[in-house]
């Protein structure tokens, strides 16, 4: 089973980011559980605006969008900006848009039969909104997200330190993601056993 963690911080690499650091935490999990993770940090590429699977020439979504059909399950992880997902959180998930009408050879959507979660940090409140958001673009777009499929930081409204420089909450996050991590698979094996069909015309 593959899993991908697509990682919308707007830090470009090399530069530490925080948010990475809480999905890394869910990646050990579902590794400890067999599961292939890979990251993706999409500011590192060029992913053009629009609601297509390929924006054509230059365009470097296709690539993930690839990564995407290959994986049972996804991690979205966002910090939290303005109180909102990242800028590049929803540059993402308008490309993922186009899987809405894709199908795979049975007919049915191509997210369907997979899972997904989020992860989101950030030093003000809001995460809740921020989860809510993202994982109600999901299931638009066919995923299934889990009971409890999210974990979090941050250390309530305002500015703050970030969640690699405060160890506060951290115990309560980690336990959190791996909840998170166990239920995503967990759903992932059941719908690999009992998938759902196409859905009635």
């Amino acid at each position: 089973m593959k899993a991908l963690i697509i990682n919308c911080t707007l830090k470009a690499s090399p530069e530490p980011s925080n948010t990475e650091a809480l999905a890394t935490v869910v990646a050990e999990q579902l590794a400890k559980d067999g599961v292939d993770v890979d990251f993706v940090r999409a500011v590192d590429l060029d992913i053009k605006p629009g609601v297509t699977s390929d924006a054509g020439p230059d365009d470097e979504w296709p690539p993930v969008h690839e990564k995407l059909l290959d994986s049972e399950i996804l991690v979205i992880a966002s910090p939290t900006w303005l109180g909102r997902p990242s800028s590049i959180a929803q540059r993402v998930l308008e490309r993922m848009d186009a899987m809405m009408t894709e199908t795979d050879e049975e007919g049915r959507p191509v997210a369907y039969n997979r899972v997904a979660g989020v992860v989101v940090t950030g030093n003000e409140d809001g995460a809740h909104h921020v989860i809510s958001e993202i994982s109600g673009a999901l299931g638009d777009i066919g995923y299934t997200v889990p009971g409890q499929a999210w974990t979090y930081w941050h250390l309530g409204p305002g500015p703050g330190p970030d969640y690699v420089d405060d160890e506060r909450g951290h115990d309560w996050s980690h336990k959190t993601g791996r909840a998170m991590a166990a239920n995503l698979h967990g759903v992932a094996r059941a719908l690999a056993d009992r998938p759902l069909g196409s859905p009635p015309g």
